[in-house]
């Protein structure tokens, strides 16, 4: 008689390969999808919302129903006893992939968790461990390969196991094999049985979250796929994940950023003057060579013009009659002011003066 767990072990293989063979056939499936629609990390959206209603179905009028009709019939301790059990098996692959991510602390506390479970907690199905201080911290095989520096890939939904990524999916095979169904005897449809309870147990305790999903959601598949995403991604970085860079942003910016200078007649764009130097500095230079007093006065009348252009000599002109001219500054020069009025005319010499 073939034992179970290489029975297990080699359809678990063959479930990933299919699942990585579909992988690879729908790389090229989604045409037409825009990466702003279908998102950057699920490029695969038609796909995965097709498998995603699939699982949808199979939930609604199968695994949930069950799922319910557990907790009416099954006493509360007896479902607290077989959650424990699984757990237990949880517990102890979690800390094979603590040792393999280099926490060896975890790995003692978890290693530490699972033996006084499996002993003071018969078997598992009590959990004296939490009482003692030694809380639970699940690891799995998808977060060590990402903690080793394995990107996630893009998002996945697979058939009955749901929400998934590429590394997740890679991983799934290990990450389910270690369930209480290595203790039964070689018989194939008791494995299935005991793996069918682990799932009961499992939609169970989700009843909560997804009526408070149907009621909140707008749309369930994107909801499921972000929350995944992000959740996935806090896991690896035990809670404390780096900032993501804006692909969008960034891709704007290179797109909208302006033309060198040197291009500006290429690009259509004209590039800009240089600022014009003030009125008082240019006047000064334009007007060097003039005596002090006009310099000034040229400096005050005459408009700012840019230093290519020659500067016109201020026309004269006289204030209107009855008009007083602005007084000058203290710091400059007194200037002489014409009067206002005809010239006074000397009276001719008298013709009496000769005789």
């Amino acid at each position: 008689m073939t034992s179970p767990a290489p029975v297990r072990a080699f359809l678990r293989v063959v479930a990933a390969a299919l699942v990585l063979a579909a992988i690879g056939g729908c790389a090229t499936a989604p045409q037409g999808v825009d990466r702003h629609t279908a998102g950057p990390k699920d490029p695969y959206e038609p796909f995965n919302r097709k498998v995603f209603a699939f699982n949808d179905t199979l939930d609604t009028y199968a695994l949930k129903p069950v799922a319910t009709a557990y907790t009416k019939v099954v006493p509360s301790p007896i479902r607290t006893g077989v959650h424990n059990f699984f757990g237990n098996f949880s517990d102890a692959w979690s800390a094979v992939n603590q040792l393999l991510q280099g926490k060896p602390a975890d790995a003692g506390s978890m290693t530490l968790r699972v033996l006084t479970n499996t002993t003071i907690g018969i078997g598992g199905l009590f959990d004296p461990a939490t009482s003692l201080g030694l809380e639970r911290k699940s690891e799995d095989l998808g977060q060590t390969l990402g903690v080793w520096g394995l990107e996630p890939g893009p998002y996945l939904v697979l058939p009955l196991f749901g929400s998934s990524d590429i590394r997740d999916a890679i991983a799934l095979p290990a990450d389910t094999y270690l369930s209480p169904a290595l203790l039964v005897a070689p018989k194939y449809w008791k494995e299935v049985a005991i793996d069918a309870v682990g799932v009961i147990d499992t939609r169970a305790g989700l009843l909560g979250a997804s009526q408070m999903l149907d009621e909140l959601a707008f749309d369930r598949y994107t909801f499921m796929r972000d929350a995944y995403i992000t959740r996935r991604r806090s896991l690896v970085y035990d809670g404390n994940p780096p900032e993501l860079p804006d692909e969008d942003a960034d891709e704007d910016d290179s797109k909208s950023a302006p033309a060198p200078a040197g291009n500006g007649g290429q690009s259509g764009v004209k590039p800009a003057l240089p600022a014009a130097p003030a009125a008082s500095s240019a006047a000064s230079g334009a007007q060097s060579s003039a005596p002090e007093g006009s310099a000034h006065v040229a400096a005050a009348t005459r408009p700012s013009t840019p230093p290519s252009q020659p500067v016109p000599a201020p026309a004269p002109s006289q204030p209107p009659s009855g008009v007083q001219p602005a007084p000058e500054p203290a710091s400059s020069p007194t200037l002489p002011v014409p009067r206002v009025g005809p010239v006074p005319v000397p009276p001719p010499p008298a013709s009496g003066a000769h005789g």
